[in-house]
C-alpha cells in the first residue's frame, strides 16, 4: 500500500493519536545522535512500510532538526519549516515574536527590523526576523543578569 503525503504550506499540528508517536521517534533520533550510530556526520534511519524496507541517511544536523520538530509536535506545538530567505507578511511576523501587530509596525518604522515594500504593503524577511528577536533576547538576558547581580549586591536575594 502506498501512501501519498501531501507538501504542508502551514503549521502542522498532530493529532492525539500521533502524538506518542512523535515523542518515540524524537527520542530514538536523539538516542542515535548522541551514540553517533551511523558515524559522526550521518544517522542511518530505517524505513519500514508493509514487507517493504529502505534506508535513509541523514545529515546528524538534519536528523537534529527532525528530532527537534517532533519533540515541539509531541509537546503539542504546531511547527512550520520556513526557509531563511523566505518574506513574510507584518501578521506572520508579528505571530513569531508573540507580539501584536500594530507593535510590530512600529518596531519597523523604528528601523530594528529591516523590511522591504511591495506596493503599500511590508515584507519582513525570516533572516532578520529571527537576528531582531536573537539579540532582543540577549539583551532581556543581559538585562535580567544586571537585576540579579543587583540584587545580590543590595542583600535582596534568596537565601536557602
Amino acid at each position: 500500500m502506498t501512501t501519498t503525503l501531501r507538501r504542508y504550506t502551514g503549521p502542522v499540528l498532530l493529532d492525539e493519536k500521533d502524538i506518542d508517536a512523535a515523542a518515540q521517534a524524537a527520542h530514538a533520533l536523539r538516542t542515535a545522535l548522541g551514540a553517533r550510530l551511523a558515524g559522526p556526520e550521518l544517522v542511518r534511519l530505517l524505513i519500514e512500510e508493509g514487507n517493504e524496507r529502505r534506508e535513509a541517511m541523514l545529515p546528524a544536523a538534519a536528523a537534529q532538526l527532525l528530532a527537534d520538530m517532533l519533540t515541539e509536535l509531541a509537546r503539542g506545538n504546531a511547527v512550520s519549516l520556513v526557509p531563511l530567505s523566505a518574506e513574510l507578511t507584518t501578521q506572520q511576523a508579528a505571530d513569531i515574536l508573540g507580539v501584536s501587530r500594530p507593535y510590530l509596525i512600529n518596531l519597523l518604522d523604528r528601523h530594528l527590523i529591516k523590511y522591504r515594500r511591495v506596493g503599500n504593503r511590508r515584507r519582513i524577511p525570516v533572516a532578520d526576523l529571527l537576528g531582531y528577536r536573537e539579540r532582543s533576547d540577549m539583551e532581556s538576558r543581559a538585562a535580567a543578569d544586571e537585576l540579579t547581580r543587583q540584587a545580590d549586591e543590595l542583600g535582596m536575594g534568596y537565601e536557602g
